[in-house]
C-alpha cells in the first residue's frame, strides 16, 4: 500500500511538473509574440532565453544569436551558440559566428566561417568581406582572387557600408573592391604609387563621395610629392 501511495504521488508530482511547464511555454510564447508585435528586441530576446531553457532547440539558438548581433551583443551571440566551425552548422549560425568574430577582432577565426559561407553560396558581398580579413591578415595572394572576383561578378546597384565616418554611408560594392585592389597594389610594393592611385581614381570615378577611397587618395598623393630619399 505505502509503495503504491508513493507511486501515486511521483505520478500527481509529474503531472503538475508538466502541466507547470506548459503553462509557462504558453506564457512565454505569448510575451514573444506580444514584444515582436511591439518591436521590442531585447523582450523578444527574454522571451527566447525562457523558451530556450523550457525547450532547447538550436533553430531557436541560432535565432536568437542572431538577434544578439543585430543589437551589437556579439559577445553574447557567441556564447549562444560557440564559435566552433560544424558542417553541420546552419547558414545563419555561421553567418553569427562570422560577423561576431569579426567585430571581435578575431579576423582569423572569423575568415574561417566566412569562407564557409563563400563555398556555401558564393556571392560579391561575402567575397569583399573574405578579401578585407585576408588583407587584414597579410594573405595579399588570396585577397586578389576575391577582389577580381568580386569586380567581375558585382552588380551596379550592389552596395557596401563604411562606418568610418560619424554618419555610416553605402557607397558601391564595385568600387569599393577597386579600393581594396589600391592597397593590395600598394602592399606589394610600396615604392610605385601610380598604379594604386590609378586604381583609387577608378574608384572614385564610380562614387565621388566615397570617403575611404579619397582619404586614401590624399595619403598616396602626399607619399607620391614628398620627396626622395
Amino acid at each position: 500500500m505505502k509503495k503504491i501511495t508513493i507511486a501515486l504521488v511521483m505520478l500527481v508530482s509529474a503531472m503538475s511538473f508538466s502541466q507547470g511547464n506548459a503553462d509557462l511555454k504558453a506564457h512565454y510564447e505569448a510575451f514573444y509574440k506580444q514584444m515582436k508585435n511591439q518591436g521590442d528586441v531585447q523582450g523578444v530576446i527574454n522571451a527566447m532565453t525562457h523558451l530556450e531553457v523550457l525547450t532547447p532547440s538550436q533553430a531557436r539558438r541560432d535565432t536568437l544569436a542572431y538577434l544578439y548581433v543585430s543589437e551589437g551583443k556579439y559577445l553574447q551571440a557567441l556564447n549562444t551558440i560557440g564559435i566552433e566551425k560544424n558542417a553541420t552548422d546552419s547558414d545563419l549560425n555561421v553567418e553569427v559566428k562570422a560577423i561576431s568574430l569579426k567585430n571581435l577582432n578575431e579576423s582569423k577565426r572569423a575568415l574561417e566561417h566566412y569562407n564557409v559561407l563563400f563555398s556555401r553560396k558564393a556571392n560579391p558581398s561575402l567575397a569583399y568581406e573574405i578579401a578585407d580579413l585576408m588583407i587584414q591578415n597579410s594573405d595579399l595572394a588570396g585577397a586578389k582572387s576575391k577582389i577580381e572576383y568580386g569586380i567581375t561578378n558585382a552588380k551596379d546597384d550592389m552596395k557596401r557600408a563604411f562606418y568610418e565616418t560619424q554618419r555610416p554611408y553605402e557607397t558601391s560594392l564595385k568600387a569599393a573592391f577597386l579600393y581594396l585592389k589600391a592597397l593590395v597594389t600598394f602592399q606589394e610594393n610600396q615604392t610605385n604609387v601610380d598604379p594604386a592611385l590609378k586604381l583609387v581614381n577608378d574608384a572614385l570615378a564610380i562614387d565621388p563621395n566615397f570617403n575611404m577611397a579619397k582619404r586614401t587618395r590624399e595619403a598616396l598623393e602626399a607619399k607620391k610629392a614628398a620627396p626622395k630619399n
